[in-house]
């Protein structure tokens, strides 16, 4: 029997995708989880936060791993320990050390395995303070730039990592919320959903070195950029309403400083190139990134993790709504918003039954689905009487800001 060509190439296809197996790399697949130390010894009057937490596969759903009740203490290399308590959430966390600057410091962690991590013992080596943090409006967003010196020459190597704060707003303003058994006027006092605070840490090494310059001064180091796109700089926010706008800011952010020794700085160094810089053969190739912290059960067991001590040094600078172009607006995760008319008593086509739509989308006392749940936004009155028949509403993500952010201004917000 003759086979036509078409045919022959459909079972060739066959075959082949029958073939095919999985394959996962060893990099993906590989069961070890190793310990993650991230944080500072600070010296000064500032709280020391260290996060402990465990490495996860790629192919791991599970992205955050948080090593919980290990006991924690800094030592000194004259005798002195200082322990830090625990927050519940694989962070741990000490008031002001106020520790002696001529003496070094490490950190013990011992986990509920019985596990014992040290680090080296490191001199404290306190940040200068920041001369200026700054900004530049370009044509696809702002660029962040924060500029430094030692005026003793002897830092030379620097660190610095940020928290951004902002505003945001939600798609439609609400007049009114539920009881769960009724609507009523919403407290804006206490009870305000339109306006909210949202913050973000930075999530990349940011570094700077004098090392080769003859004065110990930074100028200009970029530190962070925020697209035009990102809801952080809404352009629409600069023609909002005072009323639903009360704050003429909308972006703020707070640069911390940290002054390295010239291992720390290597340390940083080679994991800015493992994690930021690879994806072309004109890249850093991957190296093995070694920390100072070690564990004294198995010598063999890798710790990735780099513990410095000395004083931060801080600066925070605001944004108002009017540097911001009108025409920089957000991606748009609210565009699928819709406003519906809901009744105190109506009959719905096809049926002789009144029915009250709110208790079937805002009043979730009297039988409200989690999936149908709206929030009330404005009254509906009745053009001929002028009562009150029902509400507006909306889907929740669209109406409460408070589902991303808080409605508490910060106390740091001006």
């Amino acid at each position: 029997m003759k086979v036509s060509p078409g045919i022959f190439l459909y079972f060739i296809l066959i075959v082949l995708v029958s073939c095919r197996k999985p394959y996962l790399p060893p990099a993906i697949a590989a069961p070890g989880s190793y310990l993650v130390v991230e944080g500072v010894i600070n010296s000064g009057s500032d709280s020391t936060i260290i996060a402990l937490s465990k490495t996860v596969n790629l192919n791991s759903k599970t992205t955050a791993n948080p090593v919980l009740n290990a006991v924690l203490t800094v030592e000194s290399d004259k005798g002195a320990s200082y322990p830090l308590t625990s927050t519940g959430i694989g962070k741990y966390v000490s008031g002001g050390l106020n520790l002696d600057g001529t003496q070094k410091y490490r950190l013990r962690i011992q986990t509920t395995d019985n596990k014992t991590y040290l680090s080296d013992f490191v001199p404290v080596v306190n940040s200068p303070a920041i001369d200026s943090v700054s900004y530049a409006i370009q044509g696809n967003g702002i660029q962040m730039y924060v500029s430094s010196h030692d005026p003793k020459n002897a830092t030379h190597y620097y660190r610095w990592d940020y928290q951004e704060t902002w505003v945001i707003h939600s798609k439609y303003y609400s007049f009114y919320k539920s009881t769960g058994d009724t609507v009523i006027e919403r407290n804006f006092i206490n009870d305000e959903v339109y306006q909210c605070w949202r913050s973000d840490t930075s999530s990349t090494v940011v570094l700077g070195s004098s090392a080769n310059l003859a004065q110990d001064v930074i100028t200009n180091n970029p530190v962070a950029f925020v697209p035009a796109t990102s809801e952080k700089v809404d352009g629409s926010q600069s023609i909002i309403i005072s009323q639903f706008a009360p704050s003429t800011n909308t972006y703020s952010i707070l640069v911390k400083q940290y002054a390295l020794t010239g291992d720390a700085y290597r340390f940083w160094e080679n994991l800015k190139k493992n994690t930021e810089q690879l994806g072309s053969i004109f890249d850093a190739q991957p190296s093995q990134i070694n920390g100072n912290i070690h564990s004294l059960t198995d010598p063999s067991e890798p710790v990735i993790g780099y513990i410095s001590a000395g004083g931060v040094t801080n600066k925070r600078i605001f944004i108002p709504n009017r540097q911001i172009p009108v025409t920089w607006l957000p991606d748009q995760s609210n565009s699928a918003c819709v406003v519906d008319t809901l009744l105190l008593a109506t009959i719905p086509n096809g049926s002789s039954v009144v029915v009250n739509q709110e208790d079937e989308y805002f009043n979730y006392n009297k039988g409200t689905k989690y999936y149908n749940l709206q929030i009330p936004i404005a009254g509906i009155f009745s053009k001929i009487t002028s009562a009150l028949i029902g509400h507006s509403g909306s889907s929740p993500q669209c109406v409460d800001c408070t589902l991303r952010g808080t409605n508490k201004q910060p106390d740091f917000w001006k």
